[in-house]
């Protein structure tokens, strides 16, 4: 089967990346795998082959097949501005050999491109969504999001097949009439557990931070949807009773200067720190001891799923991946969404039995 996909993810531009590899490893069982992904001229992004073989640029002449064993390609947008990624997507795909299916790594940006492509060669339109976009917390956001939420609407109902990486949104997907049961795949996202479990300690959080007694984690991009400011409105409780708890932020976005100020303000600064993202995130759920999620919606929730690999104790709020990865009461605990009086008891309640 030669499959076409259209996505955002410029990690597969870097030699070793895990998304590149996960992308190798799915070529092996295809007649071809073609990906186009979304970028900006400005960043000079080339096009590649694996392995690793030179191919054209489409938008010069479509590339030739004679004697290209390669099986997977990816091809770089390059656009001059994000409302032509698009455009260019379109253009790319038709230079290129018609597949026998379209995929987009979203039903937003990148399946407005995978729908005009599917309807262009005349075949199957696959659409993964791996986030929760019919939260209501998800449409309040941005006028962006409100806009993304009518395009996912659209499209998932025009799909061919859903994938989605939760039950939870699998039923929201279908109660709220866009697409059939049967039509909708729910394969959760892979996690390396045995590679997590396996790696060996290189930073110890306790040792880095002796004045911790007590130190919650949380990891991920520092983002609006990740209500990070709620732990630290939580925070400022829990120290009131517990001093010598920490809170290590590790991440970086768009929300983190906003959320050092709020601890400045709050006086948290000696119990909260931030740090840039880290390639050991193993060595901070083993030596952590807790971890912690806040999130307002998730598509599936995948640090928590690593965090419970590494056997460290996990608080999430009631989206993604819990009640089903994460059962509350029985490899964690839940609150709902928001809550700040729910999540300040289970903080209290883990730190003051352990």
């Amino acid at each position: 089967m030669k499959i076409l996909t259209v996505g955002s993810d410029r990690k597969l531009f870097e030699e070793g990346s895990a998304v590149l590899a996960r992308q190798m490893k799915n070529a092996e069982s295809l007649e071809r795998l073609d990906i186009i992904v979304y970028s900006l001229k400005d960043l000079n992004l080339k096009a590649k082959s694996y392995p690793d073989v030179s191919i054209e640029d489409p938008r010069l002449g479509k590339p030739s097949r004679d004697n290209l064993k390669a099986n997977l390609s990816i091809y770089p947008t390059n656009s001059l501005s994000r409302f032509l990624y698009s455009v260019d997507a379109v253009r790319i795909a038709k230079n290129l050999d018609k597949p026998d299916l379209v995929s987009a790594q979203d039903p937003f940006e990148s399946g407005v491109a995978a729908y005009l492509i599917a309807r262009y060669f005349n075949v199957p339109l696959h659409l993964q969504l791996h986030t929760d976009f019919l939260s209501p917390y998800f449409y309040q956001e941005s006028v962006l999001n409100k806009i993304r939420y009518y395009i996912a609407k659209f499209l998932i109902r025009r799909a061919d097949n859903l994938r989605v990486v939760t039950e939870r949104t699998k039923r929201s997907v279908v109660e709220a009439g866009l697409q059939s049961a049967d039509k909708i795949q729910v394969q959760p996202i892979f996690v390396d557990t045995e590679k997590i479990k396996n790696s060996p300690i290189k930073v110890n959080l306790h040792q880095k931070y002796p004045q911790f007694e007590f130190i919650i984690l949380m990891a991920s991009r520092i983002t609006k949807e990740k209500n990070i400011g709620l732990a630290i409105e939580a925070m400022k409780e829990v120290i009131t009773k517990h001093p010598k708890t920490g809170l290590i932020i590790v991440g970086d976005g768009p929300e983190k200067e906003g959320l050092e100020l709020k601890a400045k303000t709050y006086n948290l600064t000696p119990n909260i720190v931030f740090e840039n993202w880290s390639d050991d995130l193993p060595s901070y759920y083993k030596t952590a001891n807790l971890f912690l999620l806040t999130s307002n919606y998730e598509g599936y929730g995948m640090t928590v799923i690593e965090a419970l690999s590494a056997g460290t104790p996990v608080v999430m709020s009631d989206v993604g991946c819990a009640g089903e990865v994460l059962i509350h009461g029985k490899n964690g605990l839940v609150f709902p969404v928001g809550d700040l009086a729910g999540l300040t008891a289970l903080l209290e309640r883990v730190i003051s039995t352990h």
